[in-house]
């Protein structure tokens, strides 16, 4: 079994920024994809960001150029920094592994962007 915590979420004002951190402990063989995903109250979640074990990246159209995924493979941590908040960031964001082909998610971290 693998398990996913996230951390770093918080409340902050429109243009300010946080960092996300999400760790995966357990029973791991090979984690090839680790991402963030988010959902806000009455939408579906979506995808932010995901990193795969090569370095590749992929990323919203809406937080290009004010998020960056990034990855500590020793670790098996996965960040993401996100800059230039904006009030439709406002969301629970959760981490997703993907290890051998098995899906794992955290329990998600509230990001709250005020006015």
């Amino acid at each position: 079994q693998v398990q996913v915590v996230e951390s770093g979420g918080g409340l902050v004002q429109a243009g300010e920024s946080l960092r996300l951190s999400c760790a995966a402990s357990g029973s791991i063989f090979r984690i090839i994809l680790m991402g963030w995903f988010r959902q806000a109250p009455g939408k579906q979640r979506e995808s932010v960001a995901v990193i795969y074990s090569g370095g590749s990246t992929n990323y919203a159209d809406s937080v290009k150029g004010r998020f960056t995924i990034s990855r500590d493979n020793a670790k098996n941590t996965v960040y993401l920094q996100m800059n230039s908040l904006k009030l439709e960031d406002t969301a629970v964001y959760y981490c997703k592994t993907v290890d051998l082909g098995k899906v794992y998610w955290g329990q998600g971290t509230q990001v709250t962007v005020s006015s």
